[in-house]
């Protein structure tokens, strides 16, 4: 290959196949490679689509050479979370023991509409098992081991869409698809040095997606940056008559060449009870930020945010499993809290979740008239870089920690962006997150574009990795 395609920005990749300086097939046997030799180092991949990709791959070379091009994304690999239906007996495997050797006869929407753009299936990556519903509290509870984050193999790569975010970050594949109930897709961002964007609830078809949680579930993209994020997901939102929760509101992403100010909140005690170098990080983004941006410091109104987020959470997981716990398959699970957190899923009671929900429309009416004032709320995006492989952790789906933005914004289904913001002396990355109004995604795409274009922490990778295979 004369060029390689590795850790450069869709946009790059893409004119360079529009090009011909590159072929599809040339990118995806370099990404196979790539798969086959790393993702078992770092417990990142579940299933490598060899055949399906070569296949894919040659249909778009044809494609390309004979002038017809289909967009951004057409001849591009990408892997997806293995929550995602795929068929011609690829594996779909939650991630769990008791579904290694699930099959479906269908694809997810998301998978059919980035192959119908063009885009190549290169891997099933991995995940927390059953996307961590059932109460983990340590990285080896998945399929495949714990996930390994790029930037130290003794860490964590970070929530349930650890595969997801371990790949694009260690240069297995230029994007990738995850899931967020709540800090799935923003926690690997975090900790793999990622950009990861989850969209407004319903903006994407859940269609052929394991479901956990029927109103906080939401499905989008781990890239390398903001813009690679706004590109994936122009491709991946729509309505879809498969999921009736999907919104009928059309997405076209459209980047802002207008250099205005941007309106930026900060919430109140941002930085209290944070790692000291997260905070630092922060402080240094906030100092980076107020040159573009007008910055005010807010609060929101008291409520009990996590603990609304995590009744609903559990009860209805607990619902949708209710026929896997009764039947005992949760012993054949990894982790040890796996094998019986379930069960306490099913001790919610209706007057509980009755109130939550309540609560959270409660919530939705007090908090839109504050959002509406600003292109969007800021935070780190986790108090933490990334843990130990070894160690257990904290987290307010647990109830001993406290995640306020991501409570709400997961709740009331707000979408949200982290972009890297900085490096810990232990050179692990920190996150900055921008959280945005219902279906405002374009304001913090452009607000973290323009923050991406002021700092280069998003264009950093491990050395290691930057040689060729």
């Amino acid at each position: 290959m004369n060029k390689t395609p590795l850790f450069k920005n869709l946009r790059f990749v893409a004119k360079e196949l529009e090009n011909k300086k590159i072929s599809p097939t040339e990118i995806t046997k370099y990404y196979l490679a790539r798969l086959n030799e790393l993702g078992p180092e770092y417990n990142s991949v579940i299933t490598v689509t060899n055949e399906r990709a070569l296949r894919q791959a040659e249909v778009a070379e044809r494609e390309i050479m004979s002038g017809v091009y289909r967009g951004t994304l057409h001849g591009i690999p990408f892997g997806a979370k293995d929550l995602l239906a795929t068929d011609g007996g690829i594996p779909t495997t939650w991630g769990a023991e008791p579904f290694r050797h699930q099959t479906f006869p269908y694809n997810a929407t998301v998978i059919n509409k980035l192959c119908s753009s063009g885009a190549i299936l290169v891997s099933k990556l991995a995940m927390i098992e059953l996307a961590g519903g059932m109460g983990y509290r340590q990285p080896n509870a998945s399929l495949t081991g714990p996930c390994k984050s790029p930037w130290d193999k003794n860490t964590w790569a970070g929530g349930s869409s650890s595969g997801s975010g371990s790949a694009v970050g260690t240069g297995l594949v230029p994007f990738a698809i995850g899931s967020e109930t709540w800090g799935s897709i923003l926690s690997p961002a975090n900790n793999c040095g990622v950009s990861g964007l989850r969209p407004t609830f319903g903006r994407v078809s859940r269609y052929g997606a394991m479901a956990l949680s029927w109103s906080l579930d939401k499905i989008g993209p781990l890239c390398l940056s903001a813009d690679d994020c706004g590109i994936v997901l122009n491709e991946i939102a729509g309505p879809d008559p498969k999921d009736p929760s999907s919104s009928d509101k059309l997405y076209e992403y459209s980047v802002d060449s207008n250099q205005r100010k941007f309106k930026l909140a900060v919430l109140a005690g941002a930085t209290t009870n944070i790692d000291e170098e997260v905070a630092d990080s922060f402080k240094e983004s906030l100092d980076t930020l107020s040159q573009f941006c007008e910055i005010e410091e807010i609060n929101f109104p008291e409520y009990p945010y996590e603990a609304v987020t995590r009744t609903i959470m559990l009860a209805e997981s607990g619902t949708i499993f209710e026929e896997f716990s009764s039947s005992g398959t949760a012993a054949l699970l990894t982790a040890p809290e796996d094998k019986y957190g379930p069960y306490a899923r099913t001790a919610v009671l209706a007057k509980d979740y009755l109130k939550a929900l309540r609560l959270r429309d409660e919530i939705s009416q007090k908090i839109d008239p504050i959002m509406s004032k600003y292109d969007a709320v800021c935070g780190p995006t986790k108090g933490t870089p990334a843990s130990n492989l070894e160690d257990e952790f904290r987290g307010a789906i647990r109830g001993n920690a406290k995640d306020t933005l991501g409570a709400l914004g997961n709740s009331v289904g707000l979408p949200a962006i982290s972009v890297p913001n900085g490096f810990t002396k232990a050179n692990l990355p920190t996150g900055i997150q921008f959280v945005g109004q219902v279906y405002a995604e374009n304001s913090i795409l452009n607000l973290a574009n323009r923050f991406q274009q002021q700092t280069d922490w998003h264009l950093r990778h491990p050395a290691e990795l930057l040689e060729e295979i």
